[in-house]
């Protein structure tokens, strides 16, 4: 089994972001989900499957072989042996991989091929459920938060500096709503594993939280 390092936590806690900055100090492979689902979305647009049909997009996923390697540090997502990064940031894949990542059957495909991943390499994968579900053998479990207005902030500088009209207090009051829909839903819910390690990045810069997470993967 490869060496796995579990990040979960709420909605903009900054996962992704330290995730692979951790992948890339370690040399480790960052689990990039997201880019997996888009690559699934891919080849069921090359089938010609429609998002709508639910039992073409479970018949025709089985599949699809989906795997993530680095090349001269760069990532490359594989899609049955083809390196299909160029293909991945369509609207088109966009709006397929939205629709088809809600089939169970999918979601069950990629995550057998996730766990495959992971036990065959030194991953790091962050979301919301690594740590208590997906990896739950991991040999460093962290449970990355910060307060809701924390996060709110960020997301608010973010959308400022893209132009996009926003407003703080509605964005925390989403976040907050968020939160509770993620730690009360039925299955997989957002919970610290019993042996994870809580880190609060309220007040930590980026360096700050990947320092202290460092320190705890040694």
């Amino acid at each position: 089994m490869g060496y796995q390092i579990a990040i979960d936590g709420p909605a903009g806690a900054g996962k992704s972001t330290i995730a692979k900055l951790i992948a890339k100090q370690k040399n480790f492979i960052y689990v990039d989900t997201g880019a997996m689902y888009r690559a699934m979305a891919l080849y069921l647009l090359r089938n010609n499957v429609k998002a709508d049909d639910i039992t073409a997009v479970a018949e025709t996923c089985v599949n699809a072989d989906i795997t993530i390697r680095y090349k001269n540090g760069e990532q490359i997502v594989l899609l049955n042996g083809e390196n299909v990064n160029p293909c991945l940031r369509t609207e088109e894949v966009g709006f397929m991989a939205s629709t088809s990542s809600a089939n169970p059957k999918v979601r069950g495909h990629l995550l057998g091929l996730q766990i495959k991943l992971a036990e065959e390499n030194d991953v790091v994968m962050d979301g919301r459920d690594i740590g208590t579900c997906i990896l739950p053998n991991a040999q460093v479990k962290i449970f990355l938060t910060a307060s809701s207005r924390v996060r709110a902030n960020r997301r608010y500088l973010e959308l400022k500096g893209k132009n996009i009209p926003c407003d703080l207090d509605q964005i925390e009051q989403d976040i907050i709503k968020r939160d509770h829909q993620d730690m009360n839903r039925e299955h997989a819910p957002l919970k610290q594993a019993d042996d994870a390690i809580l880190v609060d990045s309220s007040n930590m810069t980026i360096e700050e939280v990947t320092a202290e997470i460092m320190k705890i993967v040694g």
